[in-house]
């Protein structure tokens, strides 16, 4: 897919899925606005890619970081095509009667509010622009309760509503807005996971997951017409169907 000419903004961008993403959409010939409060690794990723991409040290959960960054993106390549949701933790891994309220607290600003912010900063400039791809990573967690994740799975539900209600609201001025459950992914979450030792997710081997690069090719895939049909929904990469028509398998 060429998206020449075209600005997409990933958050949590250092590593992971988000890294994998920002070289995958470069690759197809996007401009790329990489968002991480891992300033020194965007940089580093951002240096690897070339001049059409530019590092922005922000935290996803203050939405004048976000906002900043959004308008980053019209400033320096005149638009915002597509946002990518990723930015995401897990940790403190506890379960409800050991959480600690702050850490829970944080993990919603994060993997919640930061996805609201993202929306809320970009819905205005893809108006204006005609419209745009707004895409959430998704889990399966945000369908499945897990013992140690309440603060995981809870915001991932809870983002994945706010996908929902996003295509309500804007589809008709132009916005595609769709999840990606990717399920397990070889990244530094699921080593995370590993350690902690909870839950069945936790008991899995290194070889059950699959490499970021699929979800990252599958983000692509997703802002293009072949998509159309799943606007509005999440799209699961445990599917086969959906990895064949990727180009995955």
């Amino acid at each position: 897919m060429d998206m020449t000419g075209k600005t997409v903004l990933i958050t949590g961008a250092s590593r992971g899925i988000g890294a994998e993403a920002g070289r995958v959409f470069a690759g197809a010939g996007a401009n790329v606005i990489l968002l991480a409060r891992s300033a020194g690794a965007v940089k580093a990723l951002a240096d690897e890619i070339g001049p059409q991409a530019v590092a922005v040290g922000a935290d996803v959960s203050r939405y004048c970081d976000v906002e900043a960054a959004v308008q980053t993106a019209l400033d320096r390549f005149g638009g915002l095509d597509v946002l990518i949701g990723n930015a995401g933790v897990i940790e403190p891994i506890a379960q409800l009667a050991e959480a600690d309220p702050g850490d829970w607290g944080q993990v919603i600003d994060i993997n919640l509010k930061g996805v609201f912010y993202g929306m809320r900063a970009a819905v205005p400039a893809m108006r204006k622009a005609g419209g745009g791809s707004i895409l959430t990573i998704s889990s399966g967690a945000a369908h499945n309760a897990l013992e140690g994740w309440s603060h995981y799975c809870a915001s991932k539900a809870g983002a994945a509503m706010l996908t929902a209600c996003l295509d309500k609201e804007e589809r008709a001025n132009g916005i595609r807005a769709m999840g990606l459950s990717p399920g397990t992914v070889a990244t530094q979450m699921q080593r995370e996971i590993k350690a902690s030792g909870v839950n069945p997710i936790s008991q899995l081997d290194w070889s059950d997951h699959i490499p970021p690069d699929w979800p990252a090719r599958t983000l692509l895939w997703m802002c293009s017409s072949d998509a159309d049909d799943f606007i509005g929904t999440e799209i699961s990469l445990r599917e086969e169907a959906i990895r064949r028509r990727v180009g995955l398998i």
